[in-house]
């Protein structure tokens, strides 16, 4: 087929209400979106066929994704692009046969059966355009709160969503922010968690790169509830992108009066700072985050105070994860009995997901509090490699849920059922060919190598963790290891100082309950059931 150019005057008049969008988050970008882009570009860039770069579509391992949109046509999904076959499937499109190569069908269930609240604009916007957002209803809820509401009633309408917080611990967010609200002093700060550092874990990343002004609008919204003027975003050392993103969108923000001084003519103001992390997994955690961002070495300190008693610089700080200020703008604009009518009771709302590992299609994907697991399995196309074995949530302090439990809702009461958490939002894939030991045993080095060092049940204890279980991976252990990693564990999370601490032996227990006669195997026959651990030159056992 010849692919037309430029100079094709013909076919690009043709082209009249043709939109290609190509997504430009990380994923696609690191399989060639840019040359995408740039080819779509040089070839179609002429109006009135409209060519643009946007955030994350979802299905991340089909990269990099192109949707092509039409006056009167549902939207056409293509995976895996190159620039010359985007070229050609732009071209197919104008002369009315579009291919079937490389094109999702329209029912695929990664992007068909998604809630996207969260999400709705990522890969519809482009986030480098302050302008793409505000057309597409970015702002509205900011103006309508601090024009019509006060800071009371924002306090109510979040509180009667019954939102609970993103990262991981599931705080009602409604009493956290009466709690700021309500707190003497005159200096108040409004903090975005951005350090998401789980393994598996991207949601956050996604929705910065993808549709920052999401994240400044709530931001700008919780300050005017709480009381507060001044804000900072702190973003992970590795999410380079996100931070270059967040950082145009402040400045955009600025020039245009939704930031800064006398926002909107209110009379309210509020700015934003970024702060940059290096890299340190604790700094998720909340009093060593705002130790970072005042400049101080990132380590946790012993609550109370809690942060909206007394948080940055002394003052009342009200933290919450990015996802959490993504859904601040749609409860405004719709209303809280809109969003408590999505989920389960005491689960309001949608939840984003970063799905990875074993499936068919890796990506994020944003789903009504409560789905079952087997429906997120579902979306990703089923388990690759083999049959399913578990999925690991919560990351690093997180647990799994067995193939018995795939039916139960995901939400944060289920999963504490199961001895695992929500956490804030990973879920990685686990097929019949993986050793949970050996899963146990990464995720135990991940903690110590990240282990701020400060107290010693966390620094020794998964220093003495990961050396008991690389014992039993290598079949050199013994049954009284197994009773001494037991017992350690507890040890850690009955008196570590901060929730990292506590949480790093529960891929250790949550291994052990539902999968106890693996690490036996290890100990007794010396035998790796699934042949992962290494054991040669280990004699057998009679």
């Amino acid at each position: 087929m010849k692919t037309p150019g430029p100079k094709d005057k013909g076919a690009t008049a043709r082209g009249g209400g043709l939109k290609i969008s190509v997504c430009l988050g990380s994923p696609c970008l690191a399989s060639g979106a840019a040359g995408v882009l740039r080819a779509l570009r040089e070839t179609w860039g002429e109006a009135p066929i409209a060519v643009i770069g946007t955030g994350c579509m979802g299905p991340c391992s089909r990269g990099p994704m192109i949707r092509i949109e039409r006056d009167g046509h549902p939207a056409a999904y293509y995976e895996r692009m190159t620039p010359q076959a985007a070229c050609t499937t732009v071209a197919a499109h104008l002369a009315g046969a579009p291919p079937g190569q490389g094109r999702l069908a329209p029912d695929f269930p990664f992007i068909a059966r998604q809630t996207r609240i969260v999400l709705e604009q990522c890969g519809r916007i482009d986030p480098n355009d302050l302008n793409s957002a505000r057309a597409a209803g970015g702002y509205r809820a900011l103006a309508h709160a601090i024009g019509k509401m006060t800071p009371e009633q924002v306090c109510g309408e979040i509180g009667a969503s019954g939102l609970r917080g993103r990262g991981g611990g599931g705080y009602p967010t409604g009493t956290k922010w009466e709690l700021v609200r309500a707190a003497s002093g005159r200096r108040k700060y409004v903090v975005a968690n951005g350090d998401e550092g789980d393994p598996g874990a991207f949601m956050d990343r996604t929705l910065m790169e993808s549709d920052p002004h999401r994240l400044l609008e709530g931001m700008v919204i919780a300050g005017y509830a709480v009381g507060a003027r001044d804000g900072f975003i702190f973003v992970r050392g590795e999410y380079p992108l996100a931070a270059q993103r967040l950082g145009a969108a402040i400045a955009d923000a600025g020039k245009a009066g939704l930031l800064g001084r006398n926002i909107l003519g209110s009379g309210f103001s509020f700015r934003i700072r970024l702060r940059i992390g290096a890299g340190a997994f604790v700094c998720g955690e909340e009093t060593a985050l705002m130790a970072s961002v005042m400049g101080r070495r990132g380590q946790p300190v012993i609550r109370p105070p809690y942060p909206a008693q007394r948080g940055l610089w002394g003052g009342s700080t009200l933290i919450n994860n990015v996802e959490t200020f993504g859904c601040i703008a749609p409860i405004i604009r719709n209303g809280a009995a809109w969003f408590r009518a999505m989920g389960t009771p005491g689960n309001s709302g949608t939840k984003v997901f970063s799905i990875s590992g074993d499936v068919a299609t890796e990506g994020v994907l944003e789903v009504p509090l409560g789905t079952p697991l087997r429906e997120l399995l579902a979306m990703a196309g089923g388990v690759s490699g083999g049959s399913f074995k578990a999925a690991q949530t919560g990351g690093a302090s997180g647990g799994c849920i067995p193939a018995g439990h795939m039916d139960v809702p995901v939400d944060y009461e289920s999963l504490k059922g199961l001895g695992t958490i929500m956490g804030s939002g990973g879920l990685i894939v686990m097929n019949d060919q993986r050793c949970m030991t050996d899963v146990a045993r990464f995720f135990m080095h991940f903690c110590q190598d990240e282990s701020c060092g400060k107290c010693a049940p966390c620094r020794t204890g998964t220093q003495q963790a990961a050396r008991l279980l690389d014992r039993i991976a290598a079949g050199e252990a013994t049954s009284d290891d197994m009773s001494q990693l037991e017992q350690l564990c507890r040890f850690m999370q009955e008196t570590s100082l901060c929730g990292l601490g506590m949480a790093a032996p529960t891929p250790v227990l949550s291994t052990l309950r539902w999968f106890r006669e693996e690490y036996e195997s290890h100990v007794r026959d010396r035998r790796c059931p699934t042949g992962v651990c290494a054991m040669e030159g280990v004699p057998c056992r009679d």
